[in-house]
């Protein structure tokens, strides 16, 4: 069965599937539909891109379809299926998605996530919804305000597991899961198994049905992936060159930290590039409008932190580089796992300094494949633009220029610092300062002072004093 008009959905679902263009089912559809329609627990293992949404949406809807009803009453529209998700791009993605495929039925959707105002979710929330989306922090925050009640939950979805336990989750996980009723259907997705996902499977998942449709953190054979030794310094450049001489129209570019993100997003900025910034430390209206701009195609670059390298699914972007090598080997399966997307093919370039080396070898370990680092060569001798010379000072093109081209590259590269001035003043032979006036004068200029004060003013009397002669009347 690789149809989806073979899976006798519900008329109302079928038309939207329709409408969305869903002909033939991906492995783990095929194998996690049927599963989640008989009502049992699920641990799928998938990559990336492959169209997990779908796998548990479509059939936990098809299931809720018995309590559907076109009630104004909140009470009539409780909270049965409960999505769980690392961020807040991806929680907004889901349940876009799932709006999309409930959109002929009057079963409601909601999402919940943090760096937002509480107010606008809270009505939504009060006006009841079947499907709610959410983040945990902010899903606890709305559980403690009892603005969502999840005592009829029916379905739990545990999405992207691997990077909620990474980022921490696990305590908020728990403490959300000990308020939903034991009886309910757990389904948990994973492009990475880790021992920590394996215990958390057997503590909440109840004799669940395991489906791997690729070998666990395997890479999805449509990308082309290719490891270049670049220094730190060169990096910048190699990308605009790659860039450049194969016509990349879009590209996510990962990096390690918020700062080195800002960062590079200003360079390549000035350089003419249309780039974005994606990380933490911006707000959730900002990232928005940073993803919306670049899904519209209004954005070449979308530099970002390991933020961007979940879940999210823009179709046809050509390519992925890895200006930074992730700390962690599964987050390299995961941020190329942006491109080459239901089947299409993808590039996926990681630039590799000499220090990086340890990082590399356990990419190697986890995807078992073997990786050759290549040389990269340049196709100018120097960097184009303002060059830094490292002493807060800018040299543009024009200036650098004036130097021999008969030098090597590394004399045309390097800063010509300005000609010496000379001062005639500091040849001058030394000469000494005046000697200051005596001292015995300035005592007599005291003396003479005082004795033009007023007769009716009582003299001071005249007291010992140490190491010096005391002068007195």
């Amino acid at each position: 069965m690789n149809s989806f008009s073979q899976l006798q959905l519900a008329p109302n679902l079928a038309k939207a599937v329709a409408e969305m263009g869903y002909e033939s089912m991906t492995p783990i559809q095929a194998q996690a539909i049927p599963v989640v329609l008989s009502g049992q627990d699920v641990m799928g293992a998938a990559q990336t891109g492959t169209g997990k949404t779908a796998a548990f949406s479509l059939p936990l809807l098809q299931r809720m379809l018995k309590h559907e009803n076109a009630s104004t009453s909140p009470a009539r529209h409780p909270v049965r299926a409960l999505v769980l998700l690392p961020t807040r791009e991806l929680a907004d993605q889901v349940a876009q998605q799932v709006k999309m495929y409930a959109k002929y039925t009057q079963l409601r959707c909601a999402v919940v996530f943090g760096g937002m105002d509480m107010k606008p979710q809270t009505l939504e929330l009060k006006k009841g919804v079947e499907v709610l989306v959410a983040t945990p922090g902010r899903l606890l925050d709305h559980i403690e305000a009892k603005t969502a009640v999840l005592n009829q939950v029916e379905y739990v979805v545990l999405d992207e597991a691997d990077r909620m336990l990474d980022i921490g989750f696990l305590p908020d996980l728990q403490r959300i899961l000990s308020y939903l009723p034991k009886q309910r259907t757990t389904l948990l997705f994973s492009a990475t198994f880790s021992p920590e996902i394996k215990r958390l499977a057997a503590s909440y998942l109840q004799n669940p049905v395991t489906i791997e449709v690729a070998r666990p953190n395997q890479t999805a054979s449509t990308v082309t992936q290719l490891f270049y030794s670049v220094p730190d310094d060169d990096k910048r450049r190699a990308l605009k060159q790659i860039v450049k001489q194969r016509g990349i129209s879009q590209a996510f570019v990962f990096v390690n930290s918020k700062l080195g993100c800002a960062r590079l997003a200003r360079s390549l900025e000035r350089e003419g590039l249309k780039t974005t910034a994606l990380h933490g430390d911006k707000s959730q209206d900002e990232r928005l409008k940073a993803l919306d701009a670049f899904k519209k195609g209004e954005v070449d670059l979308l530099v970002c932190t390991d933020v961007a390298a979940r879940g999210l699914d823009i179709k046809d972007v050509p390519a992925v580089f890895n200006f930074d090598i992730p700390y962690n080997a599964e987050d390299y399966i995961h941020r190329i796992g942006r491109t080459g997307r239901a089947g299409a093919e993808g590039l996926a370039v990681s630039f590799a300094s000499p220090t990086d080396t340890r990082l590399v070898t356990d990419i190697e370990k986890l995807t078992k494949q073997k990786i050759e680092l290549l040389g990269f060569e340049f196709d100018d001798d120097r960097p184009s633009g303002r060059i830094n010379n490292g002493r807060r000072h800018w040299n543009d093109d024009d200036a650098s220029s004036e130097v021999s081209s008969d030098q090597p590259p590394a004399a045309r590269s390097r800063f010509v610092p300005p000609p010496k001035v000379h001062d005639p003043f500091f040849d001058q032979p030394y000469q000494p300062a005046e000697q200051p006036p005596d001292v015995a004068t300035k005592t007599e200029q005291v003396l003479s002072h005082s004795r033009s004060i007023s007769p009716n003013i009582k003299p001071k009397r005249t007291v010992a004093a140490l190491f010096k002669t005391t002068v007195t009347d």
